[in-house]
């Protein structure tokens, strides 16, 4: 078989598994923005696996150009997609589809009359340094929200996938930007092939985990101050009291960068333990909401007594956990409906 038969194999390979995938996530999980998005980028690296290239040339044909542009524009995409799988409380705001849009644009416009114009160079080392700044934003999105993830199979698949997919990113970035003038026929084989190999093993990866793991269907619960579970082993029962009890008592949430291993410690268990009884007793997919919703049902009490009326909303944040009073009026509005103000009032006229 030829280098180019081979290639063609390869990238015949890669388009027809991640279609597969995308058509998977959207009939399974269609209403699901996390599952949207990985279609979305499955699709994208569709257009990628089709039209990608180390070795690079100033005459695009037109038809070419925005497979070119898509597969471009995938890395935002990455980037969302890895904010919405391991966020559960990440949404889409207008300002995403603009970025996506200008990256783009951006590489179409480089393609069809940027590098036509004799300034290869500058769309080819630009589009890989927007590459690598998305791929940088998304592994380190991705290490911020680690620990604070309750989802041990998420937690297994989100190094797999972030990790293969940006190793793969970040080095075709760097070989394009270092030898995209002199790439020959067995580099581009050798890419593809290891391109689809990656395919095959992403879709392996994430067909074996449950996929109620990855795109819940049903939102984070709402405050659980008590086992939403009334029946559970003694040694587990034991350790949930005893965890509803700093809680409860110490209100060990007030501490300043509260982490889940702190919490372990006191409890004399290993962290992943506590991360298991958290999620699968009480039913929580993030250490954050967890804390955030006993922060909640205190900053609640304080709203509705008439003795801290006068108390600024911020006093009360900062009281109950919340370093700042942003998260606290997000975090107290997606649990209540109302911002704490508002919830104040209707418990001042209620009385």
């Amino acid at each position: 078989m030829t280098l180019a038969a081979t290639e063609l194999a390869f990238r015949a390979a890669s388009v027809a598994l991640l279609l597969v995938l995308a058509a998977s996530l959207l009939a399974d999980f269609r209403n699901v923005l996390a599952a949207r998005l990985g279609a979305a980028f499955a699709l994208g690296s569709a257009a990628h696996a089709a039209s990608y290239s180390i070795g690079v040339s100033s005459l695009v044909p037109a038809w070419h150009a925005p497979l070119i542009a898509l597969s471009t524009g995938n890395i935002v995409v990455f980037w969302l997609f890895t904010r919405a799988l391991f966020d559960d409380e990440f949404r889409l705001r207008s300002w995403h589809g603009l970025i996506w849009a200008a990256v783009t644009a951006f590489s179409l416009v480089g393609c069809l009359w940027i590098a036509p114009g004799g300034n290869m160079r500058f769309p080819v080392i630009a589009v890989d340094l927007i590459v690598l700044g998305f791929i940088a934003l998304a592994v380190a999105q991705t290490i911020a929200s680690w620990s604070a993830d309750l989802v041990e199979r998420r937690r297994n698949v989100r190094v797999f996938i972030v990790c293969a997919a940006a190793l793969y990113g970040g080095l075709n970035a760097l070989l394009q930007i270092l030898v995209a003038f002199s790439a020959g026929d067995v580099t581009d084989t050798i890419n593809t092939g290891v391109l689809a190999c990656i395919v095959a093993a992403i879709a392996y990866a994430m067909l074996r985990v449950d996929g109620a793991d990855l795109f819940p269907i049903a939102p984070e619960p709402a405050p659980a101050i008590a086992p939403v579970q009334p029946v559970a082993e003694d040694a587990d029962q034991k350790l949930i009291d005893a965890l509803m009890r700093l809680m409860a008592d110490e209100r060990i949430y007030r501490q300043e960068n509260i982490t889940i291993g702190v919490l372990a410690g006191r409890l004399r268990i290993p962290e992943y333990r506590l991360r298991r009884l958290i999620n699968q007793r009480l039913g929580y997919r993030n250490f954050n909401v967890f804390l955030n919703n006993h922060r909640i049902e205190e900053a609640k009490a304080a709203l509705a007594d008439p003795a801290q009326a006068e108390v600024p909303v911020i006093t009360i944040a900062m009281d109950a956990g919340f370093q700042s009073l942003g998260p606290f009026n997000r975090a107290f509005k997606a649990v209540t409906g109302v911002t704490p103000t508002e919830y104040r009032r209707l418990k001042v006229n209620a009385v």
